[in-house]
């Protein structure tokens, strides 16, 4: 049963990342990306790796996808005017495929693949992970937080400069308004 979640997970991380390359609208390829997250997480969950399937969601699905759409909702570049591939980026692309094909169809003909050892219990991995993340890496965490902070505030002060009118003039427009003046 979990071989028939693999596959349609695997066609559909597959299908959505080629929907990310393919597709001219940016909105759509950022959904499409999450498609992709969504459907990794769902392997990881096979594979019994829980804590990865939901950082997975939580900071690839959750984060960076809403930073992308925020970003490209920002820029107005939604719009999808790309050039087409001239001949040498065509050929290029085509060989590196080909050698990859190669490589892998190689790989899997003449490989040996040996069985893991099977993980320890989540539950145990799942403390270490926390004893380690709060501990030795204390302050990376808390540095990325801080980055993090910075990038919000930037964003939000990026944001306010595309208004097109500073904060004064917005007061004095409203001020000025004749709803709000009927509502005084």
């Amino acid at each position: 049963m979990s071989d028939i979640f693999f596959y349609v997970f695997s066609v559909l991380a597959l299908a959505c990342g080629l929907g990310v390359v393919f597709n001219r609208n940016t909105v759509t390829s950022a959904l499409c990306l999450l498609g992709v997250l969504v459907s990794l997480a769902g392997i990881f969950v096979l594979l019994e790796a829980f804590l990865l399937a939901v950082l997975l969601i939580f900071v690839y699905a959750g984060a960076v996808v809403a930073l992308f759409l925020f970003i490209v909702m920002l820029t107005d570049a939604a719009g999808g005017d790309r050039q087409r591939f001239s001949k040498g980026t065509l050929v290029s692309g085509t060989l590196a495929a080909g050698l990859l094909l190669i490589g892998l169809a190689s790989i899997a003909l003449y490989g040996s693949f040996d069985t893991v050892a099977p993980a320890a219990s989540p539950g145990s991995v799942l403390r270490i992970y926390g004893q380690e993340l709060f501990t030795t890496y204390l302050l990376p965490v808390q540095i990325v937080g801080f980055l993090l902070l910075i990038a919000m505030l930037g964003v939000i002060v990026i944001s306010k400069k595309f208004t097109g009118e500073p904060a004064d003039s917005a007061a004095a427009a409203a001020s000025t308004d004749p709803l709000t003046e009927a509502i005084k």
